[in-house]
């Protein structure tokens, strides 16, 4: 497949200049940025959230663990993770579980995490799980400028010594 078909027409309709860098398959981003030699600061995963009042797809480093409770407090909303079946609908041109974070091509919600704010390039899924897009730090901020950001997520070790 390489690029989702909603995807594509996304970045295509904004004028953003990406390419497309192939691996071995793999069944996460960090998997993906491992198996691409990206750092796994500069790829962004999507997490896909819901409640009563819909989905929204927090988009953080590959490096790092969502923290839902800072989501949640951020947008005071009570989320969850979504199922899969639910993903399937939600992103019906991409492979299960190759959620791209780009997710508002797809109509859908986005907070993403102010720790990409600084990479000089971002890597996500394409909608498969042996397709990266890249883009520059610029082009991706640009994309998701207008959309909620903070402190979203942290690295392992920091997730570990808060909750234990």
């Amino acid at each position: 497949m390489a690029i989702a078909i909603t995807l594509k027409s996304y970045l295509d309709g904004h004028n953003v200049d990406y390419d497309t860098v192939e691996h071995p398959h793999t069944a996460s981003a960090v998997d993906s940025a491992k198996s691409s030699h990206v750092p796994a600061h500069q790829m962004a995963k999507a997490v896909v959230l819901e409640d009563n009042s819909g989905y929204i797809v927090s988009v953080l480093p590959s490096s790092n663990r969502l923290n839902l409770g800072w989501v949640n407090e951020e947008l005071q909303r009570d989320l969850r993770l979504a199922t899969e079946p639910e993903l399937k609908k939600l992103f019906s041109d991409c492979d299960t579980g190759a959620v791209p974070a780009l997710s508002n091509a797809y109509g859908l919600k986005v907070i993403w995490d102010d720790q990409l704010r600084h990479a000089s390039d971002i890597y996500i899924e394409a909608g498969d799980h042996e397709h990266l897009i890249h883009l520059k730090g610029r082009d991706f901020q640009q994309l998701m400028d207008k959309l909620p950001h903070s402190v979203i997520s942290a690295g392992k070790e920091y997730s570990r010594w808060v909750y234990e």
